[in-house]
């Protein structure tokens, strides 16, 4: 299989997620066969810039936007880096390359009015699927959690004495996280309601659905988009904004950066300073009512 030792190399060694592997495996594939049809190039290895030029360009005129273009020439560059690596290649293709000039992205997230009026529907709910789907709001905002780690939570994961919950994040990096007592509640009735399924197929996987098997992104997904739709008229409303929202909360009640870092996983202070934009407005408000020089 083409690039079977890349795609090992990924999983086994770097450990990323399957579905990351498999958008870098998709990725190369596209190139090569433009690369095989556009130009009879039939090695990756082995074309010139020239060629990854003549994609990126086509890529655009079709449409594609420049940050994902930069996504799959990220694909490409990480292969090559494999190759040098690997001594297979000396020189990588893409040595001098700069990337695409991208907006930025601004992520809004939700107020906490709109949070109070979803997790208010939501002390209604009954039945195994309000209950989980509760619990999978309050897991979400009370932690910020990626989607994936919620999906591939285990049933143990969840320490009712301790208050706490061990999540596996990228490359397999464990953090523990605290929850609030009112969360352990919502585990404690959502166990109860579990217990009762017929069929339990993927015993240890907390989260499952009516027929017993874990979870799944898109459902989940479904399950956020459809409570904050009735509470918010935000164009996204997905579980990343939770996770937006968490950060951004935390950080409006004065939250230490390094702290949010960690119970986001983050590997690095530049990834979590992302949400920092959307508390510079309770910062002005402090600024402004705080600062001595300010006539008030």
């Amino acid at each position: 299989m083409p690039f079977s030792a890349f795609i090992d190399y990924l999983s086994l060694e770097k450990k990323y997620s399957p579905h990351t592997v498999t958008a870098y495996k998709k990725d190369l594939e596209t190139f090569l066969e433009f690369a095989s049809t556009e130009f009879e190039y039939p090695e990756i290895a082995t074309v010139h810039y020239s060629i990854i030029r003549s994609w990126i360009i086509t890529l655009v005129n079709n449409g594609v936007s420049n940050r994902s273009v930069n996504r799959k020439i990220s694909s490409l560059k990480t292969y090559y880096k494999f190759l040098l690596k690997t001594k297979q290649i000396e020189v990588s293709p893409l040595v001098k390359h700069r990337a695409l000039k991208t907006a930025k992205k601004v992520q809004v997230p939700f107020s906490e009015k709109e949070i109070n009026e979803v997790l208010q529907l939501l002390q209604e709910a009954e039945g195994f699927e309000g209950v989980r789907n509760k619990l999978i709001v309050e897991l979400f905002y009370t932690t910020g959690m990626r989607r994936a780690e919620l999906v591939n939570l285990k049933i143990g994961a969840i320490s009712e004495t301790s208050k706490t919950i061990k999540v596996l994040g990228k490359r397999n990096k464990e953090r523990i996280i605290p929850l609030l007592a009112a969360v352990i509640n919502t585990v404690v009735e959502y166990k109860a309601e579990r217990s009762k399924l017929e069929e339990i197929k993927d015993p240890d996987y907390l989260l499952l659905t009516t027929k017993g098997v874990k979870i799944y992104e898109t459902l989940v997904y479904r399950v956020i988009n459809s409570y904050f739709s009735k509470a918010s008229e935000k164009v996204k409303k997905s579980p990343h904004i939770l996770r937006h929202s968490f950060a951004t909360h935390l950080l409006n009640e004065g939250a230490d950066l390094n702290a949010v870092k960690e119970l986001l996983g983050h590997s690095s202070l530049a990834s979590t300073q992302v949400y920092t934009h959307s508390s510079i407005a309770r910062l002005k408000q402090v600024y402004q009512n705080s600062h001595p020089r300010n006539s008030k």
